[in-house]
């Protein structure tokens, strides 16, 4: 299983100058990836070497928001302050996870400024709500050349460092739990604190720098 992006809600000064302040730290600019319909939301994108990306993404003053998981989740840890949201898993088949879980995926999709309508299907929102350590899955419908990644930077997402019980986590993956992905190192710490992502660390061209 390998490593899709992640999520880093806005802070309270808005979208624009959280997104500039992480790419301050890391060197390289985001680009406006565009609008969320279903969710309320919209986000800024930042392709990474490797297939990965970091998005930073806040609610809209929309019904949608409320309405579902995603739109929700951000708009919590927003007001909480911002800050890491999650982390996302790509699968080729949603199958095994919708199995697993006991319900079935949905549909998500982002309308980039080009126009362009990114495609893709998703499950496990709602564990990431209950439990912020939990990632959710996505499975991309859109051709991989229209990836957020592509035309990445040499940034590359080294690791995770996640405060959880890793035994749950990765059977909630239906990974090894000491191989939960393919990609990406993940480091477990204790959940003083509250549960979920604490840091992401970046190799650039500067060296390396955690967020």
């Amino acid at each position: 299983m390998r490593l899709d992006h992640v999520s880093y809600a806005a802070g309270p000064d808005g979208l624009d100058a959280t997104a500039e302040r992480l790419a301050g730290e890391l060197g390289v600019e985001l680009v406006d990836g565009g609008l969320h319909p279903r969710f309320g939301t919209r986000n800024r994108v930042l392709p990474l070497a490797g297939g990965h990306y970091l998005e930073v993404v806040a609610a809209l003053d929309h019904p949608a928001v409320d309405k579902v998981p995603f739109g929700q989740a951000v708009k919590t840890r927003s007001e909480a302050g911002g800050g890491w949201l999650g982390w996302v898993v790509a699968v080729d088949d949603l199958t095994p996870v919708e199995e697993r879980l006991g319900r079935p995926a949905v549909d998500g999709h982002r309308v980039r400024p080009d126009g362009f309508d990114l495609v893709w299907r998703q499950i496990g929102v709602m564990g990431l709500m209950n439990d912020p350590q939990l990632p959710f899955f996505v499975h991309w419908e859109s051709d991989p050349a229209e990836h957020p990644s592509k035309g990445g930077h040499d940034v590359e997402l080294v690791s995770l460092e996640i405060a959880g019980d890793p035994h749950f986590v990765t059977a909630w993956l239906g990974e090894p739990e000491d191989h939960p992905l393919d990609d990406v190192d993940v480091r477990w710490l204790p959940t003083n604190g509250g549960p979920g992502v604490r840091s992401v660390r970046f190799r650039t061209a500067h060296g390396e720098v955690t967020l």
